[in-house]
């Protein structure tokens, strides 16, 4: 029986190009967890956007002399041409600027108002008298008073990962001049997130299926206690508040940014022509998957299922499965000092899918992983060519020529082709539950184990020279090597779309290889082959030195 499955992927902030850590810690896990159940066969509804309220877009729109639109406007598209060519196969990615989003924003807005979770109240705000204006929480820097990181900014603390508000900074000063800035009182909304403390802290304590880094810092916080938060601020870029006299504050990005998967959910159902699908993933039956970086766990499973209570009638996460960060040649990432493998760039020199395995073998699920140029090389030429290609180039290539261009009939399997069979059900079943769970890293690791056994298969039965003696014995190991090869496309498939595609081709399959299944298809004898040609390209080692000093230029 099919299931019901909503795939929320983190927002990014449309003021630059995606680089490498957020492929590998966000994007790909949701698409690979995405095609994954597509091809079992279950109801998939991927979605995210680009923020384009968040500060860090003003701040852009600043630097260059432009407006925020043009800037959100120019990296949206952007975002949308990086998706196309690297395989994210959202159903619909779309932006916090659509009228859509606005009016549900608006709509959970006036109903927490209404319910007494939001309330209006004096605060003192940042307000830079050097500038002349009050200060969004990401234009106040400071030092954080739980880590003493000298880099938080004051809306949360990257380092601990601790929301923050900017008066609790050490030693605050503005982003833009560096003044110290006075705090002036300021009218604004507040959520009440203290209402929903013990009723947050007893749901995550039922969450015995999140990672351990996800409900530990969870558990952590809500124990702390959970203050109540200002949720607009004195700015004139972002969601207008749905209230007469309050013309030029907006609500504010933490508090609307989370709200974009039910509104993007709604907008699907929309350009679908049934208005009233959006129910399906959210007020029916239906699992929902969080994917994101560690420094958004306390927006998705803290503020976000606040909001979501408060609102009423609507799934509380099912999952939130947050990787740890994923550093650059044992650097953090970095922006402002171009110290990242900015995506666009990466596209326009390689091929998708040797990227995409790197990053699935490597994926900072449990603590944080680095992506090397040298690494990047290594696993594409000692494992995707030599290891995966080259089974399927020997194996196909010595087929096509010898049998006709079709897959050779068996009259038989000896006991050395029945224990790579049944390990091949072995392992398509740990897969699966590797990616049910989704633990990526172990579910590639374990399909490559397969390549490794049936190279190491063929190599034992080395059809090339058996073929001058006994065709037929050649062409019962080539039918259990092809068999492999097939399972193994499927297995790899969430992980290597384009190669996988090629693939099922030149088995001689039709359509798209989701379509046929999350199972073994064993081709039939007979069955036509394309010609094969090489799925990989062994890569020459200059390219480490040369992408290498790229960075921080």
């Amino acid at each position: 029986m099919s299931e019901r499955i909503l795939v929320c992927v983190a927002w990014p902030y449309s003021d630059g190009s995606i680089h490498v850590g957020g492929v590998g810690g966000v994007y790909l896990p949701a698409d690979i967890f995405a095609r994954y159940h597509r091809a079992k066969g279950n109801e998939v509804l991927m979605v995210s956007g680009s923020d384009v309220h968040g500060t860090p877009i003003t701040i852009k729109a600043e630097q260059e002399g432009k407006t925020p639109a043009q800037i959100a406007e120019f990296y949206h598209k952007e975002f949308l041409d990086t998706w196309r060519r690297l395989g994210i196969t959202f159903d619909l990615f779309t932006n916090t600027d659509t009228l859509n989003h606005v009016q549900v924003v608006q709509d959970i807005f006036l109903k927490l108002l209404e319910k007494g979770y939001i309330f209006k109240d004096s605060v003192p705000q940042p307000y830079c008298p050097k500038c002349r204006r009050f200060l969004p929480d990401r234009y106040v820097e400071g030092t954080c008073p739980h880590c003493s990181d000298t880099g938080a900014r004051g809306d949360q603390c990257d380092q601990c990962g601790k929301p923050l508000n900017a008066s609790e900074l050490i030693k605050p000063r503005c982003r833009q001049c560096g003044t110290t800035p006075e705090f002036r009182p300021t009218e604004h909304f507040f959520l009440k997130l203290s209402a929903f403390n013990e009723r947050l802290l007893e749901w995550v304590k039922r969450q015995s299926h999140w990672r351990s880094n996800v409900i530990n810092f969870t558990i952590r916080y809500l124990e702390d206690g959970l203050k109540d938060r200002a949720i607009t601020r004195d700015i004139e870029w972002g969601v207008p508040i749905p209230i007469e006299g309050y013309e030029h504050k907006r609500i504010y990005v933490w508090f609307e940014a989370v709200i974009g998967y039910l509104s993007a959910t709604k907008e699907w159902a929309k350009l679908t022509g049934n208005p009233e699908k959006w129910r399906d993933f959210w007020q029916k039956d239906c699992r929902s998957y969080y994917f994101l970086g560690k420094d958004n766990i306390a927006f998705h499973t803290i503020i976000w299922p606040a909001e979501l209570m408060g609102y009423g009638g609507l799934n509380l996460p099912y999952d939130v499965p947050a990787n740890e960060f994923m550093t650059i040649e044992g650097r953090k990432f970095s922006k402002s000092h171009n110290w990242g493998v900015w995506m666009p760039d990466y596209l326009d020199n390689y091929a998708p899918d040797p990227l995409r395995y790197l990053l699935s073998a490597n994926m900072p699920e449990t603590s944080d992983t680095d992506f090397s140029w040298r690494e990047y090389v290594r696993r594409n030429n000692d494992e995707l060519v030599a290891t995966w290609g080259n089974l399927v180039n020997r194996v196909l290539t010595f087929t096509y020529k010898n049998f006709e261009g079709k897959v050779p009939s068996s009259t038989g399997t000896d006991e050395q082709s029945r224990q790579l069979d049944a390990l091949s059900v072995e392992i398509f079943k740990d897969v699966d539950n590797y990616l049910s769970r989704c633990e990526f890293k172990q579910a590639i690791s374990r399909a490559m184990s397969l390549a490794h056994e049936a190279n190491r298969y063929l190599d034992a039965k080395a059809p090339w020279k058996v073929i001058k003696t006994d065709r037929q014995a050649a062409a019962n190991s080539l039918y259990t090597a092809i068999s492999i090869i097939s399972a193994l496309k499927t297995m790899l498939y969430p992980f290597l779309p384009f190669t996988s595609q090629k693939l099922h081709e030149y088995l001689g399959c039709e359509g798209k290889v989701e379509d046929s299944g999350w199972k073994i298809n064993i081709p039939k004898p007979g069955q036509k082959l394309l010609e094969p040609k090489a799925l990989f390209t062994k890569l020459d080692e200059e390219i480490i030195e040369k992408e290498t000093r790229k960075l921080g230029h």
